[in-house]
């Protein structure tokens, strides 16, 4: 049985909802997992774990500036346990934006770090405009429009493939 400790920086929820979903399937093949917002990771004993896996959000082309300092002050930890990596961002919801290698944010993300996750994931997250805020929300319809998604105001879309949520997690849990 590993010790399995999955860190998120979410900026809506779906990237702690994916971590825990993650979480059931890993327990569920006889792991631990333990589900914890990155920006409480000083308080844990990453050591204690076998495996570290980040799970993060985009807002605005960008992973939050936390999981870039957590990388940098931990890559020697990160590197010397089983490991892994995975994006949410709704520009996933395109299926040619799907994998780490063709996913924008992924590929920009992975060329400004030095750590190279083992395991590495992309998947769309949710678009629910009633719980933006007014800029927020303009922004992202903004955006949206440029790039032929959904700008009706009442828009609420769950993108998140499950499927592909659970085969990350088992290939963590068997690493």
């Amino acid at each position: 049985m590993a010790a399995i400790l999955i860190l998120y920086s979410s900026t809506d929820g779906q990237t702690k909802k994916i971590c825990q979903r993650m979480q059931r399937i890993i327990e569920g093949r006889g792991h631990k997992a333990v589900v914890e917002p990155i920006a409480d990771s000083a308080a844990i004993d990453l050591a204690s774990f076998d495996k570290i896996v980040i799970g993060a959000s985009i807002r605005y082309g960008k992973h939050n500036a936390s999981v870039y300092r957590f990388i940098k002050d931990h890559q020697s930890l990160l590197e010397s346990k089983a490991n892994g990596f995975f994006s949410v961002n709704v520009v996933a919801r395109k299926p040619a934006k799907r994998q780490p290698d063709t996913n924008p944010y992924v590929r920009r993300f992975l060329g400004q770090i030095a750590w190279q996750p083992q395991q590495l994931a992309v998947f769309a997250g949710r678009l629910d405009y009633q719980r933006y805020g007014v800029l927020d929300r303009a922004m992202i319809r903004a955006i949206m429009w440029l790039t032929k998604g959904p700008t009706d105001p009442q828009t609420d879309v769950e993108y998140t493939d499950w499927q592909a949520v659970d085969a990350f997690a088992v290939a963590i849990a068997e690493m």
